[in-house]
């Protein structure tokens, strides 16, 4: 989902406040995309010093009360305290959360949009620099609407001091091409997709459930493996291909999480010696020939979290998959990228991370990514 936050501080060191609301917020809730011009704007309701306020635009995965709760935190952790009287009252930080995509809702401790919002012009003007087109959902008017017709007369002004996005701290500017790739269950897909989400990338994800092979592999491995892994290949070299040869100029580079090496490691386990040694030079045969990636990531993951992982998952066709051929499957990894040179590899233990449902163990992974 898609908040739109206002911040505000008039107590302390303002604008450290708010840059370190916004590191929280990053930190606990979600990617910030986008942040405002911060402006000066006079005290309402109560005497008081300028307050500095901003507007930010932020994705994240947690529902909206979450979202609510974890900024109430931040206020507190960054010294606010509620007086018990009703009325405002200086502070070092104020968040409230103005828009969620186009919802609208009503509880007891959340209402989106903002109520207030369209009266004023400490959030309206930020909310602008950002966010002009967007809809009001019940006034159905645009922000840029509202900020005109807006009868608050404060004078806002904006600084010439930027607030730093923490996003900014991931570089992929030196990648066209990843590859994230990993053992069955190690979450390979779930951080190529985060990653693309966060960092505008192109996503190339594997086809496995269109191979008609797969399920019947589970079943009868000697009989299916090599009509498997022959239409892996095929299926890998030309979705690989096609897609690395569309240009999207509206992103800034392409995230996969398969590269087509991984029918080599995997056929070299399934397939005996003959069938593993034809299958081998059509490889090679095509190898040559496709684009590689400047970073290649593997996610190494211990066997009990990959069987854990997969029973999560629930494919049926996964659920009867043994130890010892996981084992193969990362041995077989680790076997190919000590000895290969086309490209960057960088191998990193998440067996104690959950980078899905624990946002620090993302960013983590994040670092390690970006880490020289």
């Amino acid at each position: 989902m898609t908040f739109y936050i206002a911040l505000g501080s008039n107590k302390g060191d303002k604008f450290k406040n708010l840059q370190a609301a916004v590191d929280a917020i990053f930190q606990r809730v979600g990617n910030v995309k986008l942040i405002s011009k911060v402006y000066t704007s006079p005290a309402i309701g109560f005497e008081g010093d300028d307050f500095l306020n901003c507007c930010l635009v932020l994705e994240s995965y947690l529902a909206p009360q979450v979202v609510l709760d974890v900024l109430l935190d931040v206020e507190t952790n960054l010294g606010r305290t509620r007086a018990e009287t009703q009325g405002y009252e200086a502070r070092p930080i104020d968040l409230d959360i103005i828009f969620v995509d186009d919802a609208t809702i009503n509880t007891k401790t959340l209402q989106v949009p903002h109520p207030e919002m369209q009266k004023r012009k400490f959030v309206l003007q930020p909310l602008h620099d950002i966010a002009s087109k967007t809809k009001h959902p019940t006034l159905n008017k645009d922000v840029s609407v509202l900020l005109n017709e807006c009868e608050d007369n404060s004078v806002l002004k904006p600084i010439k001091i930027w607030l730093k996005n923490p996003g900014r701290q991931f570089d992929f500017s030196k990648y066209n091409y990843i590859t994230i790739e990993g053992n069955i269950g190690a979450g390979k897909t779930s951080l190529a997709t985060k990653i693309a989400q966060d960092f505008n990338a192109k996503l190339i994800l594997e086809r496995y459930a269109d191979n008609a092979f797969l399920p019947k592999f589970y079943e009868d491995a000697n009989r299916y493996a090599f009509p498997l892994e022959m239409a892996f290949l095929a299926d890998r070299y030309q979705q690989i291909s096609d897609d690395l040869a569309q240009l999207d100029l509206f992103k800034d580079f392409v995230v996969s999480d398969y590269y087509v090496i991984k029918s080599l490691i995997f056929s070299k386990i399934t397939l005996g010696g003959d069938e593993f040694s034809l299958y081998r030079k059509l490889f090679q045969l095509m190898y040559k020939d496709i684009k590689k990636p400047e970073l290649y990531v593997y996610l190494y993951q211990n066997t009990q979290r990959l069987q854990e992982n997969i029973k999560k998952r629930g494919r049926d066709y996964e659920q009867h998959i043994e130890d010892d051929y996981l084992e193969k499957i990362n041995a077989g990894y680790l076997e190919f990228l000590k000895s290969q040179n086309d490209f960057k590899v960088k191998i990193i233990d998440i067996s104690d991370r959950d980078f899905v449902e624990n946002r620090a163990d993302f960013l983590w992974v994040l670092g390690e990514i970006c880490r020289e």
